[in-house]
């Protein structure tokens, strides 16, 4: 058997994250076992391929230069039991008609990742959970344990390390299906949408359906190739932290010599491990895919510098993506001395606004929820931002999903406090639904339009 040196070398280097503090990992009690299943894990093919990652990197390139538009929607907490047939197709055909309007409203490609196939672990913000005098760990999605508050089910259990390989891998199945086997078809996603516009309730966005309606038809007229009308790159991507799921998934390209994680085409570090000198930073310093990070109302022009100087020192564009999560009412003073600063510096990242975390609310009866309205502020908040500073508004990171949940209060369907417990399914944060999702892509389409004058 022949060693590659050099990639013994590039390995050794890339696991010094080991000697750095990783938080917002679990307390796994049985670590023979953990190490059975990595090595089990690190036996397993890759779920995505070196050439799909550079090409996602190429095309984010594209959105940090304003010549695309980036889309990340999906799940907040993916869930086993929620990998269906159904469910995958459903959230894919919601990202497919968001993307439809953001192409149309900003006469852009839209870049489409998923949260999806791989979306499995969450971080908390207390590592137990106290209900009724009894304690027990926090479910940290179930990557690591379950969501039923027993003893057994809280437990970390490393074979979930294998069954989310395993159920991420027929998720990719189905996704590379929908979205090269006709299913992402413009004619028939536009036919989606005409059920939406048509809904009183959504009219002030009639006339630009009608105006996608009249494209689409100009473009079948015209004999649009069916490949380019009929398919489209959809890319997956997940917060990388668990780091004893992600290492076992990276891997040496044969072709470039180059570390990936083949986990996702895409990784971002959170708002909770962005640590300059932390394990999680470190660690996707090292790999070849393109890197997001979510930067908080805290965030300061030093900790943006330092993050791209470790993150992306050669400045590879599309490499790194800042995704914003400062909160409807803190966006517009936080956000344009941040830009103005980054562009002063010369660096340009993908900026992207998550209008999600930071809206986050309790109502009295105990349900975590946001309201439409506030994430619809932080998105024109964002855009905003970006016109005084005269930078690059690159897209929008949402939590949501295909189903007609009740999660989010408001929005065109109204709901309201009483609504939210007839639906709330979510094992973790609240999404937007699926008529939510379509109206927030009609807003976002305003906004772009007045990108264009």
């Amino acid at each position: 058997m022949t060693v590659n040196f050099a990639h013994t070398a590039l390995l050794k280097e890339l696991d010094e994250y080991v000697n750095l503090t990783a938080k917002q990992q679990p307390h796994w009690e049985d670590k023979t076992e953990l190490e059975r299943v990595k090595k089990q894990l690190a036996s397993q093919p890759p779920l995505v391929f070196a050439g799909e990652a550079d090409s996602l990197r190429r095309q984010l390139a594209d959105v940090a230069a304003g010549k695309a538009f980036l889309l990340q929607g999906g799940d907040c907490a993916e869930t086993f039991a929620g990998a269906t047939a159904d469910k995958i197709r459903d959230r894919v055909k919601t990202v497919l008609q968001m993307a439809l309007v953001l192409t149309y409203g900003g006469l852009l490609p839209v870049v489409k990742v998923g949260r999806m196939a791989g979306q499995f672990a969450k971080p908390r913000s207390s590592d137990v959970e106290t209900r009724c005098g009894v304690t027990l760990p926090a479910f940290r999605g179930e990557l690591v344990n379950g969501f039923e508050f027993t003893e057994r089910a809280r437990r970390a259990d490393p074979e979930r390390l294998l069954q989310g390989y395993n159920v991420a891998a027929s998720t990719l199945n189905l996704i590379r299906a929908f979205t090269q086997g006709g299913f992402a078809d413009l004619r028939k996603v536009h036919t989606w949408n005409q059920g939406f516009a048509e809904n009183p309730a959504n009219g002030r966005y009639r006339e630009l359906a009608a105006e996608i309606d009249r494209a689409v038809r100009f473009m079948d007229a015209c004999g649009a190739g069916n490949s380019e009308m009929s398919r489209t790159d959809f890319f997956v991507g997940h917060e990388a932290l668990l780091l004893d799921y992600e290492r076992p998934l990276t891997r040496v390209d044969s072709i470039s010599g180059k570390i990936y994680d083949t986990s996702a085409h895409f990784l971002w570090i959170g708002e909770r491990t962005r640590d300059l000198d932390g394990a999680h930073v470190d660690y996707l310093s090292k790999v070849a895919n393109p890197i997001g990070v979510k930067l908080g109302p805290t965030t300061t022009v030093d900790d943006a510098l330092a993050l791209i100087d470790k993150l992306d020192p050669e400045r590879i564009p599309g490499r790194l993506t800042f995704i914003t999560r400062m909160g409807a009412g803190k966006i517009r003073d936080l956000l344009p001395p941040l830009l103005g600063a980054l562009q002063d510096a010369e660096v340009t990242p993908v900026w992207v606004t998550d209008p999600m975390h930071g809206n986050g609310i309790t109502t009295a009866t105990g349900y975590k929820t946001r309201r439409f309205d506030d994430v619809m502020d932080e998105v024109q908040g964002f855009f905003e931002a970006h016109r005084e500073v005269g930078t690059v508004p690159g897209g929008v990171h949402v939590e949501l999903t295909g189903d007609d949940v009740t999660e989010c209060l408001g929005g065109a369907a109204k709901i309201d406090e009483a609504t939210l417990a007839t639906r709330y399914e979510s094992v973790c944060d609240p999404r937007l639904n699926h008529m939510q999702s379509l109206e927030l892509a009609f807003l976002v389409a305003e906004q772009l339009r007045q990108e264009q004058f």
